[in-house]
């Protein structure tokens, strides 16, 4: 549950040049946006994006669909300055403004630095991404020393904007905990869908009789994950040949 503490006063939005009055729903938004970027823990990084989507009326999905939505109906200043890193980041030739992996569908199982750093790499090509993690906390506190490489990327992705700590002035390293929490913000406003509390079993493989059957490059698999302690079975179909 949210409180979210609304002046009933008409709001300026400063990004605009103090001129426009925000809108009920956008003065909401702003303010539960401020608390997605506050957020310290797994936990509540998700509960507050989901109430901010709640609140946009919008739903995740492949970045070209859902971004757009996303910064249309979010204009506070705060919001702003990080859409501006996030849109440099997205015009680089090689991501065809979203559209270079149309149609693609990518699971991630496991919510780590590598897992939500390739979720947001294949989001910004196109592709509608999920990933899955079998905890609904970051518990990983080990400091992890970033290559200027690495640290150069991040700033591009805006993790200045989201962790204002971020490898000021001469530190080059970070807790794993927080590195997941900044990329996981960055995942989610590119439309990346985040399940906690799911766990991988196995894949399934299908008989070649059933692969020859569907054509056209297609296999279907069995996908076996426990959600909330519920085995569910669920079918995945995977396009083959298909380069990232």
């Amino acid at each position: 549950m949210f409180v979210v503490a609304m002046d009933t006063r008409s709001r300026i939005n400063p990004h605009l040049g103090g001129a426009t009055p925000m809108s009920p729903e956008s003065a909401m938004a702003s303010d539960v946006f401020d608390q997605f970027l506050s957020a310290g823990t797994f936990k509540a990084t998700l509960s507050t994006y989901r109430y901010l989507c709640e609140v946009l009326r919008i739903k995740p999905t492949n970045y070209s669909t859902f971004y757009p939505k996303l910064k249309a109906k979010l204009r506070s200043w705060k919001a702003a300055s990080l859409w501006s890193k996030l849109d440099k980041r997205a015009s680089h030739k090689c991501y065809n403004r979203g559209k270079a992996c149309p149609n693609t569908r990518v699971l991630i199982i496991g919510a780590g630095p590598c897992g939500l750093r390739t979720a947001i790499e294949a989001q910004l090509l196109g592709a509608k991404v999920v990933v899955v993690e079998k905890r609904d906390r970051f518990s990983r506190n080990n400091v992890l020393h970033l290559w200027p490489i690495v640290i150069h990327d991040l700033r591009n992705l805006g993790a200045k904007k989201l962790f204002g700590k971020f490898c000021a002035g001469s530190i080059d390293h970070i807790s794993e905990r927080q590195l997941q929490l900044i990329l996981l913000k960055v995942a989610l406003l590119l439309g990346v869908e985040v399940h906690e509390n799911v766990t991988f079993k196995s894949l399934i493989e299908p008989p070649e009789n059933l692969s020859s059957e569907l054509g056209g490059g297609l296999k279907c698999y069995l996908l076996t994950t426990l959600f909330h302690n519920m085995s569910l079975m669920c079918l995945l179909v995977l396009m083959e040949n298909v380069t990232l």
